[in-house]
């Protein structure tokens, strides 16, 4: 039984990066150069715009995958995981990839290595005799290290209250950074003892904090307030229980009731569902009090007595005790609030743990501890783990905020939090940056090793830059230039500058100024992001963080060794420091900065300095260079690392954009000069203009009759459109709301498509190997005709070289201040026309390819981010959008898409002016103001009141304290109260204004309220897409948008306000080849060899980024996918549950990806009996999904058509009906009336009809499937046959009923009617049919034509291209992959 997934739901967006901060204490800390490494995983793939075309499994989002950590030898996804460790994510690559078959070949090879070095990995079992507790045995592993065996103590019931104690084995204590094959006499069965140490003050304040994170473990507060990288999970809640206990305790009633609120047409939408609360999520009260006292610290006299710190502890029976805490550990004084009496109490209990103390003088405590420890030992790993990045909710319930006094002295104490691990000092950023990418990355150990070390360092920097960002703009940090301007200081927080974006000395004035000193900072990012891709030795980047935070940008680096010691002037060897007056080079940067443009496409150029100097640069003119006191050469200021995007700026009246971008209503003059075209764009555009050189020389080379040189090349090889006029048809259809032919991919059509396409990707391969078999030699070489061609060919394509392809962009061709060596000639000319045919291609080309990607489904976004999420992947800019907005509202069946994209285009300009708007208001009033924002948006209240938000100190501020207080409550705060002044019109008003200078896009809408009428909006979304987008986070209520007389939002609903965070991502590259290398497996049909690679990807990127994190979700969903087409429908939805809580921690629990993991993890659950549970999780998965963007979306048809089919399996044909009947108008709507989905929809609507006894209706239903299938497949085709069958089923039923009721009518049967003779669904039948609109056919294929198939698979390939069976060409499409999975089933 094998298996074919046949469509895809979702849109193959990049999952987002994410970082994360795992942290439990010192000891927990690994040493970076330690050869064990305390693994977490995920990876992404390189290429931005890969897809995740696995066939058989057709994954819904573009693959770039992370992993999960192992340890004490096992991966947490089988485990439970302890660890301290930071984890960051990974990134999309933007350099050049090796190609498939490289990647594969690496991989394969690693794989062979990782054998051989981990060949005397081998488990034992040691036994651990801990103090006060039976001894337990354990399974190890010689690699492992001491710790993880600390580590495990930590964490387990019976252990997890001590940390001070060390392991012996015969007496001998072990060095915890040893690793375990390294420990003399460690053998099978060997004892090693746990050993109580006497504590020093360090000790005792980290068993003190231990013991406060034990009693708060459950607590779900840090994640509401978005602190310690802990974050929200509700499935457990969801299903009560853990699915994988329930399976064991199967009960025969079913619980199917849908609630109310997501049943099909309901429009009112309920937030509170969206946290369920459980009735045990803060778990059972310990204690009332612990926390340190004011007698701290003991004076010099009670020192040299052993005392360490006091604390005073109120117990649930309200016993108010003061504790010493000692070196021998923990004993009640018999000091009071007002008197010190440091002696030990009577009678004197001394305990090593001080929860051993409270066990013995409260029952409260002992029997809660207990209780709470239960509790926390059953949860899943992955529900406590910390996430990569810290993840906030937009809205969270009321909270109490209690006594706790680590936390006041976190965020009070002059020490950096997680980074006291290093006493006494702060840590060198830069140089920790910098060092980890100069470790040796030769073999895969040094590999893991070095990117273990940069992900850990460079997740902790951005948690730190992070932390100062916040401290800076909250007006906690002292200006290193305090006599300036607010808005021109400068900050120096733990080793990180800091700086504002604004435009400081006029700086930006002819490139926009704030509006540009604003964007170069996101520029400089990108930059900063693809020259660390490349990462070439010698050559660095600094640290970079953009946090924005209550309406300001702050940008956070780290500081270059030197630069504060002297003048820019003097620190800078390249570059310019004044836009291209002054000018310098490098030959070191030059050598450099040329090897990494050759990845980049970066031309290099030369350009006039004020001294008529001609200067030669390898990038933009404001990337400058500066040689470190340290010797290292770094580059900073990349805002212009990419080439400009003419579409949006306005050109000298020589400068002239094409006629077809001219038509679409371009060039759109933007608010700065600083637009660049992404990395994604270019990459595409020079692979179009390849394809194009390779086509138009191998026709030519065809004609003169070179082909015959070629081996094994036959016929002719015809010259195709170019990309460009490929698409001319399609865009100007797009524009005018028509589309060719019907937009429907149905499966049974697939492999029809997939053999031209196929065909046409052979020519093309054929076509590169003649072209290069002949530019692959010297120049000189060629003969004359060639020589010709080659030229023709590059001529044509705008290569810069005259017999090679060479297409390479210079940054500066249209900077203002620049001046160029030639500035008329042809070589400039040139240049710029490649600027200006970037700029048209993706207008021209990947606009319409977007848009041609929504009609067929490929990208299906279901909100504002993954809108922008599939744009970015085609390199289309987010400025765009209002363009698409305008193309989408001519195509119908995209309507649900042009909603989505009205919906982020208001809530993208209202975050423009909220940026703004907020930089006015003083932090008392900051609820308030915000408040009043929303109402202002989103109320139908036409007069919104507002509350200051000082009358509750109702006191009037004296004027005159007005100056002095201006600086001290934060940057630019003032006392005046503008924000006041706005009001819904006005602001709807700036909106408005704001779409048509900034988008380009016109709303056809005076109010919000008609807006959302018009483009079939809802509040609700705004509201989460907003709050999502500035920090914003509002309380968990029902709010009611619609009473014109009342207020929606009040200064008691703004509960926090969170940074958004942007920053690169370190890469995990073995992992992302092993990851690549299964999928290319797992399309050739051989789903072992697939799942073996995909496992061990997982391991190696647990070696990298640890526990938790975005695309290890993703890789666990590919594994139980795997489990589920295979068979072991139990280990599907073992590691289906993994990957949903892990969406949940690092997506977010409303997140599109995470509505997409509870749907396959619904599909798994049923296929292991759980129906019940099937039920809630597909009801959750609607919830959200019509939270997050309404009810009129294809994935509501795709849900509804599950839910239907479930509640069919148990009998509510009632219910069932509504919902199929919503699909069947969804799909009607979406895939068009001849759609074999709508087919599938009339079918199981009928079913349900039939169930019901409605046989006319179910007859007329049937009748449609049947005459799809007709006209789609033929008249022979089985599923015709099958709905002809069917057909005649229900006739004969419908006959019998009407005859039943003629007789009963005309008195021969009396009054009673007889029984239906139905025959109820069986839970098989559901299951394929669940399988089927879920994407996955079950194919009945012997053995022997398997192996057939792959032989002629093989022989095919070799005759191609010589490629192995391992090796797919990059080139081929998607359909291409498909078929060949489809023919190996």
């Amino acid at each position: 039984m094998m298996a074919l997934e046949t469509t895809v739901a979702h849109d193959e967006n990049n999952l987002k990066p994410c970082k994360a901060d795992l942290r439990t204490g010192d000891d927990c800390r690994k040493s970076e150069n330690s050869n064990s490494v305390c693994n977490g995983v995920r990876s992404e793939s390189d290429d931005p715009d890969h897809k995740t075309d696995s066939g058989v499994l057709e994954d819904d989002r573009q693959t770039k995958l992370n992993v999960c950590p192992v340890v004490n030898g096992r991966n947490v996804i089988n485990g439970n995981f302890s660890g301290s460790e930071s984890l960051s994510n990974y990134a999309k690559e933007q350099s050049e990839e090796p190609s498939e078959k490289s990647k594969s070949k690496v991989a394969e090879d690693d794989l062979k290595d990782r054998d051989i070095l981990f060949v005397h990995d081998a488990g034992f079992t040691i036994k651990i005799v801990p103090p006060g507790v039976e001894p337990f045995e354990i399974q190890v592993n010689c690699m492992e290290l001491v710790q993880e065996i600390h580590q495990l103590l930590l964490d387990r019931e019976d252990t997890c209250h001590r940390t001070c104690f060390s392991l012996q084995l015969d007496g001998t204590t072990l060095d915890n950074f040893a690793e375990l094959k390294n420990v003399e006499g460690l053998k099978e069965r060997s004892v090693i003892k746990v050993v109580e140490e006497l504590y020093t003050v360090r000790e005792a304040r980290i068993h003190v904090r231990h013991v406060r994170d034990l009693l708060k473990s459950l607590d779900p507060n840090d994640a509401y307030n978005g602190v310690e990288c802990s974050s929200l999970s509700f499935l457990n809640t969801v299903t009560q229980g853990d699915i994988l206990e329930k399976k064991k305790f199967r009960t025969d009633s079913v619980d199917c009731t849908p609630p109310d609120f997501i049943m099909p047409n309901t429009t009112e939408r309920f937030l509170i569902p969206l946290q369920p609360q459980s009735k045990e999520q803060k778990g059972p009260q310990c204690l009332k009090v612990l926390t340190t006292n004011g007698w701290n610290p003991p004076p010099g006299i009670r020192k040299m007595h052993g005392d360490l710190l006091y604390l005073s502890i109120v117990t649930l029976e309200d016993k108010r005790l003061n504790v010493t805490a000692s070196t021998k550990g923990f004993f009640i004084n018999q000091s009071t609030d007002d008197e010190f009496n440091p002696k030990p109490a009577i009678p004197n209990h001394l305990c090593h743990s001080l929860v051993d103390l409270l066990s013995q003088i409260s029952p409260g405590f002992k029997r809660n501890f207990a209780l709470l420890q239960k509790k926390r030992t059953q949860r899943h790993p992955f529900e406590r783990v910390a996430t990569p990045y810290q993840v906030y909710s937009w809205i969270a319930p009321p909270a109490e905020h209690s006594i706790d006094a680590i936390r006041s002295e976190d965020a009070f104490s002059s020490k950096l939090g997680y980074e006291e691990h290093i006493p006494g000092q702060t840590r060198d950023w830069n140089e920790e940056l910098q060092t980890t990418r100069e470790l040796p990355r030769k073999t895969l150990p040094e590999r893991l090793l070095r990117e273990r070390a940069i992900f850990k360092v460079h997740s902790d920097f951005v948690s730190a830059a992070t932390r100062g960002a916040m401290a800076v703009i909250d007006g906690n940090v002292m200006a290193i230039n305090p006599g300036e301007e607010a808005k021109m200081q400068m900050f120096i927080w733990n080793n990180i500058f800091f700086s504002l974006g604004f435009d400081v000395r006029n700086h930006y004035k002819e490139l926009g100024g704030d509006a540009a000193a604003f964007a170069a900072p996101r520029n400089d990012l990108q930059g900063v992001r693809v020259y660390s891709a490349v990462d070439l030795e010698g050559l660095y980047t600094l640290g970079t963080v953009v946090i924005d935070y209550r309406g300001f940008r702050v940008t956070a680096q780290s500081i270059i060794p030197g630069i504060l010691e002297r003048e820019q002037e003097q620190s800078v060897v390249y570059g310019s420091i004044d836009f291209g007056k002054t000018i310098v080079t490098h030959p070191k940067y030059l050598e450099l900065l040329g090897k990494a443009g050759v990845q980049l496409k970066i031309l290099p150029h030369k350009a006039v300095n004020d001294k008529s100097e001609e200067i030669e640069l390898c990038s933009s003119v404001e990337c400058k260079g500066i040689i470190g006191n340290d010797g290292r050469h770094y580059i900073l200021d990349l805002l212009r690392t990419f080439p400009p995007d003419v579409n949006f700026l306005k050109l000298d009246e020589s400068e002239t954009i094409s006629e077809k971008t001219k038509v679409l209503g371009f060039p759109i003059e933007h608010k700065h000069k600083l637009c660049c075209l992404r990395q994604e764009l270019v990459d595409a555009f020079i692979e179009a203009r390849y394809m194009m050189f390779i086509k138009f020389a191998a026709a030519q080379l065809q004609s003169l009759g070179i082909a015959k040189q070629v081996k094994d090349v036959n016929g002719s090889v015809e010259m195709e459109n170019s990309p460009s006029e490929e698409t001319k048809e399609t865009t100007a259809a797009l524009c005018n709301g028509h589309h060719s032919s019907d937009s429907n991919t149905d499966f049974t059509k697939v492999p029809v498509v997939k053999a031209e396409s196929e065909s046409n990707v052979l020519e093309t391969d054929k076509a590169k190997k003649m072209v290069e078999s002949i530019t692959d030699g010297d120049e000189n070489s060629l003969e004359d005709s060639t020589k010709e061609i080659v030229r023709k060919a590059a001529f044509t394509v705008g290569s810069l070289k005259e017999f090679e392809f060479d297409i390479r962009f210079n940054p500066d061709v249209y900077s203002p201040d620049v001046l160029h060596a030639n500035p008329d000639g042809e070589r400039l000319k040139k240049e710029r026309q490649l600027v200006k045919d970037a700029a048209e291609f993706l207008v021209i080309v990947q606009i319409p390819s977007f848009l041609r990607d929504c009609l067929d489904h490929s990208a299906s976004p279901l909100d504002g981010a993954t809108l922008s999420e599939a744009m970015h992947n085609r390199g289309i800019n987010i400025r765009y959008l209002g363009k698409i907005a305008e193309m989408l509202s001519k195509v119908p069946q995209l309507e649900y898409v042009y909603s989505i994209a009205v919906a982020e285009l208001i809530t993208r300009c209202a975050k423009h002016l909220f940026t703004t708007y907020l930089q006015g208001v003083e932090m008392m009033s900051l609820s308030a103001a915000i408040s009043h924002f929303l109402n202002c948006l989103l109320s139908s209240c036409s007069v919104p009141h507002y509350s200051n938000g000082s009358d509750e100190l109702n006191i009037k501020i004296a004027k005159k304290n007005k100056n002095k207080r201006r600086n001290r409550s934060g940057v630019l705060s003032s006392q005046d109260n503008e924000w006041t002044n706005t009001a819904p019109k006005s602001l709807w008003t700036n909106i408005s204004a704001e779409l048509k200078t900034y988008y380009g896009w016109t709303i056809e809408s005076e109010t919000i309220d008609t807006a959302i009428a018009k483009y079939s909006l809802q509040k609700i979304s705004l509201l989460r897409s907003f709050c999502m987008k500035v920090g914003v986070q509002i309380l968990l209520r029902e709010y009611c948008f619609d009473n014109r007389h009342k207020q929606t939002f009040f200064e008691e609903d703004i509960i926090n306000i969170f940074p958004i965070v942007k920053h690169i991502n370190p890469r995990a590259t073995d992992a992302y080849h092993f990851y690549t290398t299964g999928q290319t497996k797992i399309q050739q049909g051989y789903l072992k060899d697939g799942y073996e690679l995909i496992s061990e990807a997982l391991n190696l990127l647990n070696n990298v980024y640890g526990a938790m994190h975005p695309e290890i979700a993703q890789c666990l969903r590919m594994l139980a996918r795997l489990n589920y087409i295979m068979g072991d429908h139990a280990e599907a939805m073992s590691y289906q549950q993994k990957a949903v809580l892990m969406s949940e921690r690092v997506n977010g629990i409303d997140h599109p990806y995470t509505i997409t993991e509870y749907t396959h993890l619904a599909l798994y659950c049923f296929a292991n009996s759980q129906i019940s549970t099937a039920l809630k999780l597909l009801y959750r998965a609607r919830y959200l999904a019509i939270v997050v963007c309404g009810e009129n979306h294809p994935e509501i048809a795709l849900l509804d058509s599950n839910i239907g089919l479930v509640l069919h399996a148990v009998g509510e044909y009632d219910l069932s009906l509504r919902f199929l009947e919503k699909a069947l108008g969804l799909n009607i709507k979406y895939y068009g009336a001849k759609s074999l989905k709508v087919a599938v929809s009339y079918h199981l609507v009928a079913r349900a009809q039939s169930c019901m006894g409605d046989f006319r209706s179910a007859l007329q239903n049937e009748k449609e499937t049947y005459g799809i299938y007709k006209q789609q497949l033929g008249e022979e085709h089985e599923k015709t046959k099958e709905s002809s069958e069917c057909l005649r089923h229900l006739t004969q039923q419908a006959v019998i009923l009407q005859k039943k009721m003629n007789e009963i009518y005309t008195g021969k049967l009396g009054g009673s009617f007889p029984p239906l003779q139905i025959q109820p669904p069986t839970m098989g039948s559901v299951l394929d049919m669940l399988n089927i609109i879920n994407g996955i056919l079950f194919v009945q294929i012997s053995q022997q034509d398997i192996e057939t198939f792959r032989a002629e698979f093989e022989r095919s390939q070799k005759k191609s291209d010589g490629a192995t069976k391992d090796d797919i060409d990059e080139g081929t499409s998607k359909r291409d992959v498909e078929e060949a999975d489809w023919a190996s089933r």
